[in-house]
């Protein structure tokens, strides 16, 4: 989420009041803003793409609620120490948090373990553990239109019998003590980007959030009145128009056998009509096509804390492989693969079948991964029920990620084409006529070069180090992962130190490389990677043959509240993921909307934004997704490019040789085995195109005048990429309900009567 203050002053149009009225108690509004916590609570872009969703709904007029955990311990804060990354607790909270509000009044249980018992009456979920819910409210105001939505966080809580009533032997201390194993549920954010750790304690953490939410969701649905508790509607039919829930990715895959259990176990609804309205209540939205991220929980595991949600898991795994070998007669092949339960070895139940099963629209974040996700991931799925499967390319705010992280950018819009483009990013368009405008082009650069000097003080300030602010600033912060391949970035890093070394008096274009992003803990290579990068920043840096021609920084403990100071400082935007590995990426939106250029492969979004902008306007190199799949038909060899390149061959020699780590030479060992044996991302296969591809970057950043013009083209093309855009289809391809343009009027004017109805849809 980041930090809320600066973002709800400008949502409210309050900026210039407050600025004013702080100035006027002799303080500094920009200190005061420096002080807030981020709030990191998610993992990397699925939970900042939540985040943009919230306020675009908002913005757009939707009645729309996000649900997750109030961890107390968010994304973990990175320290780098000697080179190497160190964790240390984000404990976030520990001055309070003056935007959430405790709702006990709404507290709700929350079951786990126990056992099933079967009657003529149906099946009974008895002996659980009881944790109870707390939720917490955060107000999600819209941009300008007095609209205010609302995030609702859970917060574990134990019973105050727990653990009491079953063994009351004297030992109350104990007791007490042991309710932190309740409350532990809402301890920590698991910090893991694409990739999935099958632990008792996540389980737990996805099975909470969900069953506190369903209840949440059935009781306002029941209420006859706005906040109420009384039951009045108990009949579901109109569940599904009246309630929308989309699935972000597969952690709350649990809603789905959840809900049925609701409604057939507690509502006594004949399975069919059940399973017709979970249907038309859930969509699913696929995040990742790697498949060490794909979520595979063991069947032992499930059966011990959710009995009764793994016999519904089985039942609808029952009727749906009927169905399919019904269409399918004799395909016993086709049954296992479609199979919502993976058989050898540990028995697992596959989340994303079980999601796809379950709702009645499936979809990818950006137009290639929607392809992927039905001609490879999801094949059959897709061949079964063509009509489900739907692409809608992810967006940015263009609040948060330009008015507030960019007023310079955004004033010079505004004075052009007016300030409506806030609300409606693609009357950025217009700015096509100014491409040619000297006068325009000389205050866009001016704007970017003003940017790059504050971030340049920041930088001497809080990193004691000096760069130059009229050098590129090529800059890369995502999570740290293979698959984004910073690896590269840091082979084309010291082939530029090779080359400068080689020729000190050959004109270089300067270029300060930042590289930012925190690796999951328990990622060895991405903690390798850091820390390679980290060691040829040390001897780049203090080479004096280099002088200011090349620094490396490495950026710690990469943020939102960071990204808003990088990404409008930046030239060169790196998205060099190998083709068909991530999905969409939203880093990549934000440098184009902050006017930087772009240098990637042909994936995720990067292939809708070279369309929107043109190819000539993007630097897009390497392999496409068919030449991946063509060299892994083939089999990739990384020895024979390691052979026929020179420059490629001298820098991985100097990091195997001990180069950049003079007192362990074999330290980077782990690195080069992979990049030679195991590289499921084939580094070697794009470095030569990469590198190339580079040299043309430096020659048109030579020329200022060229330079600024294609990125003015970028950012009239970055319409497309608002989370409003995004937000419209999800709730007119999906939801089925409108946006609105309603402007409320502010709570001090009387209402219209006919005004006070919302529209009755609701996103989790």
């Amino acid at each position: 989420m980041g930090r809320t203050l600066q973002n709800t002053m400008i949502n409210l149009g309050l900026q210039n009041a407050c600025d004013e009225a702080v100035y006027q108690l002799g303080l500094d509004m920009e200190e005061l803003e420096e002080i807030e916590e981020d709030a990191g609570l998610g993992n990397g872009g699925l939970g900042r793409l939540a985040a943009c969703f919230l306020d675009s709904m908002a913005t757009l007029g939707l009645a729309a609620y996000g649900y997750g955990i109030r961890y107390e311990y968010g994304i973990f804060n990175q320290k780098i120490r000697d080179g190497w990354q160190v964790e240390e607790a984000d404990d976030w909270l520990r001055h309070g948090n003056p935007w959430e509000k405790a709702r006990p009044e709404y507290m709700l249980p929350v079951h786990f373990y126990g056992r099933v018992e079967h009657s003529a009456s149906g099946a009974k979920w008895i002996d659980t553990q009881v944790v109870l819910a707390l939720p917490y409210d955060t107000p999600v105001p819209g941009y300008m239109n007095n609209t205010v939505n609302t995030m609702r966080l859970w917060s574990a809580r134990a019973p105050n019998d727990f653990n009491l009533r079953d063994f009351n032997v004297g030992d109350y201390i104990q007791a007490v003590l042991d309710r932190n194993l309740a409350e532990n549920i809402s301890r920590v954010l698991y910090p893991n980007d694409n990739f999935f750790e099958g632990k008792e304690l996540r389980l737990k953490q996805e099975y909470f959030v969900v069953a506190a939410t369903l209840q949440d969701i059935i009781r306002r649905f029941k209420a006859s009145k706005f906040g109420s508790t009384d039951s009045v509607r108990i009949v579901f039919d109109s569940f599904p128009d009246q309630v929308a829930i989309q699935l972000n990715d597969t952690h709350p895959a649990m809603a789905i056998p959840e809900l049925m259990r609701i409604f057939v176990d507690i509502e006594k609804l004949p399975w069919d009509k059940a399973w017709d309205i979970t249907k038309r209540t859930f969509a699913y939205t696929n995040h990742t096509v790697l498949p060490e991220a794909l979520e595979r929980w063991p069947v032992d595991l499930v059966e011990k804390l959710l009995p009764r949600h793994l016999q519904i898991i089985y039942e609808i795994n029952q009727r749906h492989l009927d169905h399919i070998a019904s269409l399918f007669p004799d395909d016993m092949e086709r049954l296992r693969r479609m199979s919502l339960i993976e058989e050898g070895g540990t028995k697992r139940i596959n989340m994303a079948h079980l999601c796809i099963v379950g709702s009645h629209a499936v979809n990818g974040v950006a137009k290639i991964h929607s392809e992927i996700v039905k001609t490879q991931v999801f094949e059959d799925f897709a061949e079964l029920e063509p009509e489900k499967f739907q692409n809608k390319t992810n967006g940015i705010t263009p609040r948060r990620w330009l008015l507030l992280c960019n007023p310079g950018l955004a004033e010079l819009i505004a004075e052009k084409i007016g300030e409506d483009y806030v609300r409606d990013l693609s009357q950025l368009t217009k700015l096509h006529e100014f491409v040619d405008d000297d006068l325009f082009i000389r205050e866009v650069a001016k704007v970017k070069q003003e940017n790059k000097v504050k971030f340049a003080l920041y930088l001497e300030k809080e990193y004691k180090v000096k760069i130059n602010p009229s050098s590129m600033f090529d800059v890369h912060v995502k999570r740290i992962h293979e698959y984004k391949r910073q690896l590269m970035n840091c082979l084309h890093i010291i082939t530029m130190y090779n080359r400068i070394r080689r020729d000190p008096a050959k004109v270089f274009v300067p270029r300060t490389v930042i590289i930012g992003g925190k690796a999951a803990p328990g990622y060895h290579m991405a903690k390798m990677i850091i820390k390679l990068i980290n060691a040829v920043a040390q001897v780049v840096n203090n080479d004096p043959m280099v002088g200011s021609k090349l620094k490396v920084i490495f950026l710690e403990n990469y943020r939102v509240s960071l990204a808003e100071k990088v990404i409008p400082a930046t030239d060169l935007s790196e998205q060099i993921s190998t083709a068909g590995t991530e999905a969409s990426g939203t880093g990549n939106m934000k440098f184009m909307l902050n006017g930087a250029l772009t240098i990637g492969t042909m994936d995720g979004a990067n292939v809708e934004m070279a369309e929107e902008a043109g190819e000539e306007n993007l630097f897009i190199f390497g392999m496409r997704v068919e030449d991946v799949t063509e060299l892994d038909r083939k089999g990739y060899n990384a020895q024979l490019y390691y052979d026929r390149l020179p420059e490629l061959k001298q820098a991985v020699d100097q990091i195997k040789s001990g180069f950049f780590s003079p007192k362990d030479p074999s330290l980077f060992s782990d690195v080069v085995n992979m990049l030679f044996h195991h590289d499921r991302f084939k580094v070697f296969a794009d470095y030569e195109a990469y590198v190339k591809c580079q040299e043309k970057v430096s020659e048109l950043y030579l020329n200022s005048k060229a330079w600024t013009k294609k990125v003015i083209r970028n950012i009239a093309a970055a319409g497309k990429f608002s989370s409003d855009r995004t937000i419209k289809e999800y709730a007119r391809d999906i939801w089925h309900v409108e946006p609105s343009d309603l402007k409320i009027p502010p709570p001090n004017e009387p209402r219209d009567a006919g005004q006070d109805k919302t529209p009755n849809g609701t996103a989790a």
